[in-house]
């Protein structure tokens, strides 16, 4: 895996056009107001349920307490904001289809939500069964994403791992949801 020089002005190692500070700012703000957007949305679906159905279901062992998501989920979404920033930034031929993936995994973290919480009062454990086929695809996406980013950005790639390392642990809630309730 070639890895692309870190600068964001146009260099000979491949970086694409300087972008200014302003642009970059606003960039920034764009990225960072998409993830908290995906994360808005989908409260909606884990506040209408979280305190519904979600309080008597048989949880995992492991799961942590509710609290804890707020903030992990937090950092998560600013990390995956600076990460698809700093892809951007680079301005270079791979970035595009990098984003494009970037793109696809933010659209199955906010269908997960939903799919998991609020479907499963309407269809029962199916619900829970479809919402682990769509982590599982969110895992496939994040992992695709983190090998684009890598090379255009180590650090972009980087800031990725916690996400990835958090959606297998939730996988693994998920499962344990819809194998006992």
């Amino acid at each position: 895996m070639k890895l692309l020089p870190e600068e964001s002005s146009h260099a000979p190692g491949g970086a694409g056009p300087k972008r200014g500070p302003g642009v970059q700012a606003i960039a920034l703000l764009l990225f960072l107001a998409a993830s908290y957007l995906v994360a808005w949305l989908g409260a909606f679906s884990t506040m209408a349920n979280v305190d519904g159905w979600y309080v008597d279901a048989d949880k995992a062992p492991w799961s942590p307490p509710n609290w804890l998501f707020g903030p992990v989920w937090t950092f998560l979404y600013t990390a995956m904001a600076v990460a698809a920033w700093l892809v951007w930034r680079r301005g270079v031929p791979a970035s595009r289809p990098a984003l494009v993936t970037y793109g696809i995994q933010l659209f199955l973290n906010l269908l997960w939500t939903p799919t998991f919480f609020s479907l499963y009062p309407v269809m029962g454990t199916a619900a829970l069964w479809l919402a682990f086929a769509v982590i599982l695809s969110l895992i496939v996406a994040v992992t695709f994403t983190v090998v684009r980013f890598g090379p255009i950005s180590r650090l972009a790639g980087l800031l990725l791992l916690p996400y990835i390392t958090w959606i297998v642990f939730a996988s693994s809630l998920n499962l344990w949801a819809a194998l006992n309730n």
